[in-house]
């Protein structure tokens, strides 16, 4: 028998329809617990991964540790040459967001039948899974790269080898309701096939 509190498939529709990217500084606490964070990765994972070579996992960066990933983001602004007012911003950064989670990705040349592209795919699809998990449990969420995702120091301490470190997701509770930043042109994003 169907669930009767369960979201009807409209409802779920919608909902993902107004789904948006929302800020750092617009995200306040609560932030989604380990629990929801699980779960989201959990539907992350239904992505589609032709020949099930997962090439994507989520790290969690505890609130405890915002502290040593600071010290990494100012080694890696100090190492590209960064000024003292940069070394400085970039240590902020990552105290950005109630939670904060990195997304590795793992690419597997050669493999028959997978090429790097569909493994690119898979990895997006597993980010998309995860942010739309968090809108529906009524977070917000947004994507961060920059040059710390390429920093050395940060990179060795997230990926291991064969390993990229593809970005930052900061996750919490929407201070107010996200508005998108641009508008949706669906007549841009879907035509008609017209033939050869």
């Amino acid at each position: 028998m169907p669930d009767a509190d369960a979201p009807l498939p409209a409802d779920l529709l919608a909902a993902l329809a107004n789904r948006h990217s929302v800020g750092p500084k617009y995200l306040v606490e609560p932030a989604p617990s380990d629990e929801e964070i699980a779960r989201a990765v959990t539907i992350a994972l239904r992505a589609p991964d032709h020949s099930g070579l997962q090439p994507f996992r989520f790290v969690l960066v505890g609130a405890d540790q915002r502290d040593d990933l600071a010290s990494l983001f100012a080694e890696g602004a100090r190492l590209r040459g960064q000024s003292p007012g940069e070394i400085e911003r970039a240590r902020e950064r990552a105290h950005n967001g109630p939670a904060l989670v990195a997304l590795v990705v793992r690419l597997r040349e050669g493999v028959a039948d997978v090429p790097l592209r569909e493994q690119w795919v898979s990895a997006g699809a597993g980010l998309m899974n995860f942010l739309n998990a968090l809108h529906l449990m009524g977070y917000g969420a947004k994507t961060l790269s920059g040059a710390s995702v390429d920093d050395p120091p940060v990179r060795d301490a997230f990926c291991r080898e064969g390993e990229s470190l593809l970005c930052w997701i900061v996750c919490g509770t929407a201070r107010e309701r996200p508005k998108p930043r641009y508008a949706a042109d669906l007549s841009a994003a879907l035509e008609r096939w017209t033939g050869a």
